[in-house]
């Protein structure tokens, strides 16, 4: 069972909208990536981030965490600035999964997995670590590979070690950017089981993903981004619609409602017949 958020956290991240975006505009190289984009990040809740590529989602995630600077907007956290808090406090407020995973070292699973418990290091919290790091690494599904060195791995290994590291980190705010990307079936299941734990104890979550079906299945709301702007957010059913999506992915797609569950598939073109 994931761990609440401490009270403590709690108190400071308020109840309704702990992370809020407003007006954010980010330029890169010279180009427009991000447009007035506004939006709240709520405890309780799994938020999805879906989008054509180039669309900002990496971008957004990166300005919500801190790690990108915008040139236009505010976020805060409670009402204070993120770019205002110290690297510890805020490594104790947010923890983040990025998109690729490098670390050139030869550490174990394990030593990766308890870096995440660097921001508690000489506070009372620090005596968790231990049972914290080995909760963190059953349920990423990575306890078997804990003597393992990090570059063994493969892809999908890897993968589930940054989880549990970002597990280990133990903040009311998680920011997963591509979090299923390379994993196989089975563990794409555990990571949103994992995303949806977190949300359901408490924590506010936001996930960046590419599969609309998979997002429908788990998110409690959806933003949808196109061209570095909002086109909608809301919850899975208001917002995964045909007209959107086929708008937004320029390609027909289609909804279909299957014994209460959404799925979403893009429409083919019948292959010409052999000569």
């Amino acid at each position: 069972m994931a761990a609440a958020p401490h009270a403590s956290d709690r108190g400071r991240l308020g109840v309704n909208a702990p992370l809020v975006a407003s007006g954010i505009g980010v330029e890169l190289g010279g180009s427009p990536v991000l447009h007035d984009v506004d939006l709240e990040v709520r405890l309780g809740e799994l938020l999805v981030l879906v989008g054509p590529n180039g669309a900002g989602k990496s971008t957004l995630l990166g300005v919500l965490s801190g790690d990108q600077v915008p040139q236009r907007g505010t976020v805060t956290l409670d009402g204070r600035r993120v770019a205002s808090l110290r690297a510890g406090e805020l490594a104790r407020r947010r923890a983040v999964l990025p998109q690729e995973n490098r670390l050139a070292f030869g550490f174990r699973v394990v030593d990766v997995v308890r870096m995440g418990r660097a921001a508690w290091a000489g506070r009372p919290e620090e005596d968790r670590d231990d049972v914290v790091v080995a909760g963190a690494l059953r349920r990423s599904d990575v306890a078997h590979l804990a003597e393992r060195v990090y570059p063994t791995l493969s892809g999908g290994e890897r993968a589930r070690t940054s989880l549990a590291r970002v597990l280990a980190q133990e903040t009311a705010l998680v920011l997963l950017d591509e979090p299923t990307a390379a994993l196989d079936v089975r563990h794409v299941e555990l990571v949103m089981a994992q995303a949806r734990e977190l949300a359901v104890a408490g924590h506010a979550v936001v996930a960046v993903l590419h599969d609309l079906t998979l997002a429908a299945a788990h998110a409690d709301r959806v933003c949808v981004l196109a061209d570095g702007r909002v086109r909608a957010v809301g919850a899975p059913r208001a917002v995964l619609t045909a007209e959107l999506l086929s708008t937004v992915y320029e390609h027909p797609l289609e909804v279909v409602d299957l014994d209460g569950r959404l799925l979403v598939l893009p429409q083919r073109h019948p292959q010409e017949a052999p000569c």
